[in-house]
């Protein structure tokens, strides 16, 4: 048996998240039925992070065990021939069988991308969040540095977590002309926590909030005080990140 990891890129829009459901279609149903029509057999994925409904991804990393001696490029060719159209394989790699691709991820990096203009753009109503409002990007990114590193996020997710501790190696907000990119690296992420972060970094850049207000919800530890989560179409899952390059591990 030898174990293959995959780089996904995938436009969420009509998923149900990545993990399987019964009654929906996401995209580990359409990874593994690429699969069995390429092998035969049913070979179950892991992935490094399930991302929600909606959400997109450029550098999700999964893996499964195959008792077929493909060469990896044969195994991104024959994929990318039966994926959707929304659902690509960007590279594959032949790892080691004890390499993990979650427990061995030290990190993971999401945008979360905020159209900031005067008006709904359709072309970019897919992967991004509209904001008609003038934002205050300097007190956002002043807001960004409460996250840096190790705390209990509870108030930035709907639900109590039983660890709900996480350490945030970088944060920031980016301008691009009309466009707004919230940028984050943590060792993991809460369940809908990018989301909810979002959404009260909002509120401090129309100035609903001070930037210190976001240590003040780190502090309160309360599920669900940051405020609703954003809508998922802006989220983008950018990059998993190992100890070594995917090529030596």
């Amino acid at each position: 048996m030898s174990k293959i990891v995959l780089l996904l890129e995938y436009d969420g829009t009509c998923y149900h998240g990545f993990q399987f459901q019964a009654n929906a279609s996401t995209i580990q149903a359409e990874l593994e039925r690429a699969l069995h029509r390429i092998t035969g057999r049913v070979i179950r994925v892991i992935a490094a992070s399930r991302t929600d409904a909606g959400v997109h991804a450029k550098g999700q990393v999964v893996s499964f065990r195959t008792d077929l001696d493909y060469p990896p490029q044969v195994w991104q060719r024959a994929l990318n021939s039966y994926l959707p159209r929304d659902i690509s394989v960007r590279k594959a790699h032949r790892v080691e069988d004890e390499f993990h691709v979650q427990k061995q991820a030290v990190s993971r990096e999401y945008c979360y991308a905020i159209w900031n203009g005067p008006y709904p753009s359709p072309l970019r109503a897919r992967f991004s969040y509209y904001v008609p409002h003038p934002l205050d990007v300097e007190a956002m990114n002043r807001a960004c540095s409460c996250l840096l590193g190790e705390h209990d996020f509870s108030s930035f997710s709907p639900l109590p977590h039983p660890r709900p501790v996480r350490k945030v190696f970088r944060a920031e907000v980016r301008e691009k002309g009309r466009m707004a990119c919230f940028r984050v690296e943590a060792s993991s992420f809460l369940p809908h926590q990018v989301r909810h972060t979002v959404g009260a970094l909002l509120q401090v850049g129309r100035g609903k909030r001070k930037p210190e207000g976001l240590a003040e919800l780190l502090r309160a530890r309360t599920p669900g005080l940051a405020g609703p989560a954003l809508s998922p179409q802006g989220l983008c899952l950018l990059r998993v990140n190992y100890p070594r390059p995917l090529e030596e591990a």
